[in-house]
């Protein structure tokens, strides 16, 4: 999916120092995000730690190292945050339509990794879908489509 997700970061832009910087912006932001998710509700179970661990490792395509330094940088990135704007900006700047369903759906399977979602979780998604531009239609899809997949 990560490379669904930068194939939608200017097609047409080569591997410069430009594009590779903002691909690390897009994949930090977007990993904060997933931060924010699993520990919104103050809990973060087991379950969506290690849900969390396997999307940035396999959607990302990082090895145990990079995979380490990510999440290190997002979880004090998202600590530090004071809103979500300066991710989900940096998500809409970057990303088509396509690219930001995408990371709904991303944060759906960190919400749902435990089976259940409190209302700390569901106003998250929908913080998020508003200000990346998610119509609720497509959260509440994506939503279902997270949880048919789980069972």
């Amino acid at each position: 999916m990560w490379k669904k997700i930068t194939a939608l970061l200017n097609p047409g832009a080569g591997d410069g120092e430009q594009d590779k910087k903002t691909q690390e912006k897009l994949r930090l932001a977007t990993a904060a995000l997933l931060f924010r998710a699993g520990n919104i509700d103050g809990n973060v179970s087991e379950i969506e730690l290690k849900k969390l661990t396997e999307i940035l490792k396999t959607h990302f395509e990082l090895n145990d190292a990079e995979l380490a330094d990510l999440m290190a940088a997002a979880a004090k990135d998202e600590k530090d945050a004071v809103d979500l704007y300066g991710f989900t900006k940096i998500i809409t700047d970057q990303l088509d339509q396509d690219g930001r369903i995408a990371v709904v759906e991303l944060i759906w399977e960190v919400i749902l990794a435990d089976d259940v979602i409190d209302e700390y979780e569901a106003n998250l998604v929908w913080r998020v879908a508003e200000l990346i531009g998610v119509s609720a239609r497509d959260r509440i899809l994506l939503k279902q489509k997270v949880m048919q997949a789980r069972q």
